[in-house]
């Protein structure tokens, strides 16, 4: 084989698996290009084998789907119920709105055939003859690219009848959302395809293995995900697995936006990359004249880790060892252990010209913008957050304003129908507790008695009426 170049040299740590063609001079999206690099032949070896068996081999290779919550993308599989009579569907979700992700992007830009060529393999596998791309509105180029990919794939035999002339029949529709943060959710992405209102469905019973699409049994995975079934199959599950560490195998896709010198995507293995090294071998290290203040390791939901913090952690012996941030592997078991989370692969580091505040408020009117509004607390609880943050960046807040904020964050957590408050919550609940001085230092005891709108002065006038 060929040496391969790139337009964006990759770092010497990377291990390039899914990013293979990303940036890679010469190469273009078309299936052309793809089946000279011998695009393709995984489906071929695929359809020789039974669908169980691509099942078995996926959960040997151990891997943990890359879209947020990390959880065995060949266990989620078996979960279609054995008896099951009716139409079996895939859906991968292209909705990436996680912010701080930028990595599902340059796959469908660059190589759709890669996704589409796994999606095949997965359909396959799970016996979904129905399969769709649901892809995030901000990205119309991408829907494009796809659209002419699965003509491409299409006419070539590897979608629609016959596939290859096995007898297996598959189609993939590209669908593109409206934008909203919520459809990244599975069952609220369900529910936008079925053409409803976004609003995320109760678990149980609506678990979309079983009652999913149309109430039909459905598995949703991720871009990245999808793209890693054909490079296990191309390798074997067992070879797969022997990528990243235990439990944490194969590579994954960091991305790396905010306060360091080189930011970017890496393919990295799984846990074979300390914090210090993404930080400064990779990314260079902080802007000139700056320190690293802390990172949000996994997208915005995930919560924020300080760089001076150190960890008491349990070890599987039942024993503890402590862990300082720099030594942090980039796994899903340990970043959880340290009380933050993987999640979708957004690293974003934060430098000490960051005022926390600000931070905080700018994930607060986020997540006020995008609640759906199905859940009170949710719908409620993040407008409020958003409100006090607005008074404590703006120097009109008052220290009893911090313990409200952590108040309602709180009282979101664990009251809604899906993770949406979560996410909004826990960045909220980790910067109070880890930045508390901080914040509180930004905000002045005399605004406890200014009131805060309009309805409050017209009632402080009457009262000040009445006292005099």
């Amino acid at each position: 084989m060929s040496t391969i170049t790139y337009t964006k040299p990759p770092h010497p740590r990377e291990h390039r698996m899914i990013f293979r063609n990303i940036d890679r001079a010469g190469w273009d999206p078309s299936i052309d290009c793809y089946l000279r690099d011998g695009g393709y032949a995984d489906l071929r070896k695929a359809l020789a084998m039974q669908p169980r068996e691509i099942i078995e081999e996926v959960k040997k290779s151990g891997l943990r789907g890359r879209g947020g919550a990390g959880f065995p993308t060949g266990m989620k599989w078996t979960f279609i119920p054995p008896n099951n009579t009716k139409p079996v569907y895939l859906i991968c979700n292209g909705d990436e709105s996680e912010p701080g992700t930028f990595k599902d992007r340059y796959i469908v830009h660059q190589d759709p055939h890669q996704l589409i060529e796994g999606m095949v393999i997965s359909c396959y596998a799970v016996g979904a003859h129905t399969a769709y791309i649901y892809l995030r509105e901000e990205f119309p180029h991408a829907a494009l690219l796809l659209e002419q990919a699965i003509d491409e794939a299409r006419a070539h035999g590897f979608v629609g009848t016959d596939v290859l002339g096995s007898g297996f029949d598959v189609e993939i529709h590209v669908h593109r959302g409206a934008g909203a943060y919520i459809c990244g959710e599975e069952t609220g992405l369900i529910e936008s395809l079925e053409g409803k209102r976004p609003y995320p469905r109760i678990k149980p019973p609506y678990f979309p293995a079983a009652l999913g699409l149309y109430l039909c049994p459905t598995i949703v995975n991720n871009v990245e995900s999808l793209c890693h079934v054909k490079h296990i199959i191309g390798m074997g599950g067992d070879a797969y697995s022997r990528f990243g560490v235990a439990r944490n195998t194969g590579t994954r896709i960091l991305c790396v936006s905010g306060d360091v010198k080189r930011p970017g995507y890496f393919e990295v293995e799984v846990g074979k990359l300390t914090m210090r090294e993404l930080l400064y071998d990779l990314c260079g290290g902080p802007k000139d004249g700056r320190a690293f203040k802390a990172v949000i390791p996994g997208g915005s939901s995930s919560k924020i880790l300080r760089c001076d913090e150190s960890f008491a952690l349990r070890q599987p012996d039942g024993t503890a060892r402590d862990l300082g941030f720099w030594d942090i592997p980039l796994d899903f078991d340990t970043l959880a252990a340290c009380g933050s989370m993987a999640g979708s692969g957004g690293v974003i580091v934060l430098d000490d010209s960051r005022r926390i505040s600000w931070v905080l408020n700018n994930l607060n009117a986020f997540y006020a913008h995008e609640s759906c509004g199905q859940c009170t607390p949710c719908r409620e609880g993040v407008a409020w957050m958003r409100k006090i943050s607005d008074r404590l960046v703006s120097g009109e807040a008052a220290p009893g304003d911090i313990d409200t904020l952590e108040s309602v964050a709180y009282q979101i957590d664990g009251r809604t129908i899906c993770a949406f408050g979560e996410a909004a919550s826990w960045p909220v609940e980790a910067m109070i507790a880890k930045f508390r001085d901080e914040l509180v230092a930004e905000t002045r005891a005399e605004a406890a008695a200014v009131p805060h709108n309009p309805e409050a002065v017209a009632q402080r006038r009457f009262l000040s009426c009445a006292n005099s």
